[in-house]
């Protein structure tokens, strides 16, 4: 007779199996109520804000009970050149849910979040690097992704979040620039040199439709947490000598950022009609479909954060059409998510 699998049989088999980057619905739903908050939807903010606080929590806690009951399952994944980029959600989404209390007139927590954000930042990346340089032994055609532009994302979540805080810290606000400044520029870097890798992979080895998977966007979402980081300094330089003296540099470098990120969405739109129409593989929910929604909302918030910058009233108007297209991606992503946990509800049958 079939019989029903233990609920505590299910929930086991959900905490080993963690997806290491899910910390991206955080980092998905933080940035869309940022962008939304920015367009006067208050509601929608504070929903989508208490949405990622929530499941910032849960996830903290399954991340946790995984590492406690399951360490070898997680350390396999941290020695996985092609997974362990995905546990630097857990960093930039940490920093985007400090950036959005941060606006939310929550400095104190905003600041522990930053605190906690930039020791995992130095954890993961000395971490990633050097595992992935000592222990990895598969081609960049086995392991490089979209997920890896994560280095930048992580980095880049660090400056804007440092940036924001800055003008409550008085007393630190010179250091928090600079070092804002400093990541700034690392995470420009950073996405410089793996997004040649990702190019290489595409054009060197050969392109399966289960390979073109929605982290490919942040292809463009790393250049768009660039753009908002720039868009910040720029912003806070009036007053302050370094960035006031960078201030044409910043500004140059930021709009061509948004440029070559503006350009990636089209392809990265016939790339999915090539995987889903053409090649029919299924649309069906995965927590990777995050990884599809936050390069929405940080396009959106930073092309009106530029649109501010640059007193450019059209950028404004083109952000504010985008961001309905985040939130559609969003809700079609959390109606997913819901639907795959009620399914969940009624676990899969085991045979006696």
């Amino acid at each position: 007779m079939p019989r029903y699998e233990p609920w505590s049989a299910a929930l086991s088999r959900a905490v080993r199996e963690l997806y290491p980057g899910y910390f991206a619905m955080v980092m998905a739903t933080g940035i869309v109520s940022v962008a939304a908050g920015g367009f006067h939807l208050a509601g929608i903010s504070a929903f989508l804000l208490g949405w990622a606080a929530v499941s910032y929590v849960v996830l903290f806690l399954l991340l946790a009970a995984r590492a406690l009951r399951f360490p070898a399952n997680l350390a396999a994944d941290l020695g996985d050149a092609a997974k362990n980029p995905g546990f630097l959600t857990f960093v930039a989404g940490t920093d985007v849910l400090g950036s959005r209390l941060a606006l939310a007139g929550q400095p104190a927590w905003s600041a522990g979040l930053l605190a906690l954000g930039l020791l995992a930042w130095i954890a993961l990346v000395y971490y990633l690097f050097a595992v992935d340089t000592f222990r990895n032994t598969r081609s960049p055609g086995e392991v490089i992704s979209g997920t890896w532009l994560l280095l930048t994302v992580a980095t880049q979540s660090v400056a804007v979040l440092a940036t924001l805080l800055a003008p409550r810290y008085a007393g630190w606000a010179g250091p928090m620039l600079f070092g804002a400044w400093c990541f700034w520029g690392v995470g420009v870097f950073l996405y410089a040199v793996v997004i040649g890798f990702i190019i290489y992979r595409f054009f060197f080895y050969p392109v399966d439709p289960r390979d073109v998977t929605p982290p490919y966007w942040i292809n463009m979402g790393a250049v768009a947490i660039s753009v908002l980081a720039g868009d910040h300094l720029a912003l806070a330089a009036p007053g302050n000598p370094l960035l006031d003296g960078l201030r044409p540099f910043l500004l140059g470098l930021t709009v061509l950022l948004w440029a070559w990120g503006t350009w990636w969405i089209p392809l990265l739109v016939i790339m999915g009609v090539w995987r889903h129409l053409v090649r029919r593989v299924p649309l069906t929910y995965h927590p990777a479909f995050w990884g599809m929604v936050f390069p929405l909302g940080m396009y959106t918030a930073a092309t009106a954060g530029l649109g501010q910058v640059l007193r450019l009233p059209l950028l404004n108007v083109f952000a504010g059409d985008f961001l309905w297209v985040a939130l559609a991606a969003w809700t079609a992503t959390a109606v997913g998510f819901l639907w795959s946990n009620l399914r969940a509800l009624n676990p899969p049958r085991v045979r006696s």
